[in-house]
């Protein structure tokens, strides 16, 4: 495994942690505030975690950018060069 192949399966995997969490997260704050418990405090922490789900997930489409520009970067400093031409002496 060379180094862009690290940084691709790296990337990969903290996006798919990323975007899991952030499902996760909405999907508690949802069942939260749409719960029948009458108190009012218990539907503002599941609106809390449903605002930070969404702000989550602006900050992972962000770092998402990111993240592709750092592979392709890295995938293209990582291209092996062709060697130079040798000169023909006859």
């Amino acid at each position: 495994m060379d180094v862009i192949d690290l940084i691709k399966d790296l990337i990969n995997r903290t996006v798919m942690v990323s975007w899991l969490l952030f499902l996760l997260t909405w999907i508690i704050g949802w069942a939260i505030k749409g719960s029948p418990i009458p108190m009012g405090k218990t539907r503002r922490i599941g609106q809390g975690l449903i605002e930070d789900a969404i702000w989550g997930a602006f900050w992972v489409a962000i770092g998402t950018s990111i993240f592709w520009l750092i592979t392709y970067i890295s995938s293209f400093l990582g291209n092996v060069y062709p060697q130079p031409p040798l000169p023909q002496l006859s």
